[in-house]
């Protein structure tokens, strides 16, 4: 029977695509359907209870659940406006998550893909090794590091009197932040894209290089446009990361270039006599994460599987 099978390449395909069918079918049933429309009913309500409560007066906030909304429709803008245009309303901080976050997702992709381009096709003494290394850097925990950069900013790299500061004031309030997420990014980022450039065919590169073509040009004019799901998978996972972070806020994004984040875990005040603000302003500061996963919810597991078969 073995034999026949092997024999047979049109048998064996067959079988292939009835435990394919199969499969399907065990994954659209009914069954499975309900079950996911179930789960997807569960890990809405949390932000649906979210964005009534913030729409909710002061005094029903205290009182009762946001479920009571049903019974006594009350509704109001008020938090938004305190929120936004309050004393020590978000949209500066909305406006510092964007200036962190973006660069500090360009910074990393640009050095990671650079250098997983190096890892995967240019020779040079300890590569491996070093590659090595760079990978033993994810099991490093970030608290680990917070010292060390602490001490090399306290020294006058990068802080409010140095030339950077005078010549470009908004790198030098978030060249700090940006720094330190660039660090916390580069060894998965290098990991993940080395490991997709060198799936890349090597009779590409060979024929590039045949053609002439420098590791330059070969890097921009092959390696790039093959990467780019690659690229943007990552990027949608390290903005979100780093949009979402307050443990490096806390520490590096002092001032005026605090983010949404941080001004969140201030807004209730001393006493808590603005929690009634803190639902507005959280759904505010999920507005930007939501709108990147649902328009861009398909690289997500791209970007966690991109040339993870591969090491």
């Amino acid at each position: 029977m073995t034999t026949s099978v092997a024999a047979n390449p049109a048998l064996t395909e067959s079988a292939v695509r009835g435990a394919t069918r199969r499969t399907k079918q065990r994954l659209t049933s009914r069954g499975a359907t309900i079950a996911s429309l179930i789960i997807a009913v569960l890990w809405t309500i949390p932000t649906v209870g979210l964005f009534i409560t913030s729409i909710r007066p002061k005094e029903d906030t205290l009182r009762t659940g946001w479920w009571q909304i049903f019974v006594n429709p009350t509704v109001t803008l008020q938090n938004y406006t305190d929120v936004l245009f309050g004393r020590d309303g978000l949209a500066q901080p909305f406006v510092n998550s964007l200036a962190i976050a973006i660069p500090a997702t360009v910074f990393p992709l640009v050095i990671a893909s650079l250098a997983g381009y190096a890892f995967a096709w240019m020779q040079f003494k300890g590569r491996d090794i070093i590659f090595v290394l760079v990978f033993a850097l994810q099991i490093v925990p970030i608290q680990m590091a917070l010292v060390p950069l602490l001490s090399l900013f306290s020294r006058g790299l990068f802080v409010g009197d140095s030339v950077l500061y005078e010549g470009l004031r908004g790198a030098g309030l978030y060249s700090q932040v940006w720094i330190a997420h660039t660090i916390f990014a580069l060894p998965l980022a290098i990991f993940l894209l080395h490991n997709f450039i060198s799936e890349i065919p090597g009779d590409v590169i060979e024929a590039a290089r045949v053609d002439g073509a420098s590791h330059g040009q070969i890097f921009f004019r092959i390696v790039l446009p093959l990467s780019l799901p690659a690229i943007a998978s990552f990027a949608i996972f390290q903005f979100l990361w780093v949009w979402n972070d307050l443990l490096v806020a806390l520490i590096f994004a002092t001032g005026d270039a605090a983010p949404i984040t941080r001004k969140l875990a201030e807004l209730t005040g001393e006493f808590g006599q603005n929690a009634q603000l803190l639902p507005a302003g959280a759904f505010i500061s999920i507005l930007v994460p939501l709108v990147v996963f649902l328009a861009l919810q398909r690289y997500f597991v791209r970007g966690l599987l991109a040339g993870s078969t591969k090491g």
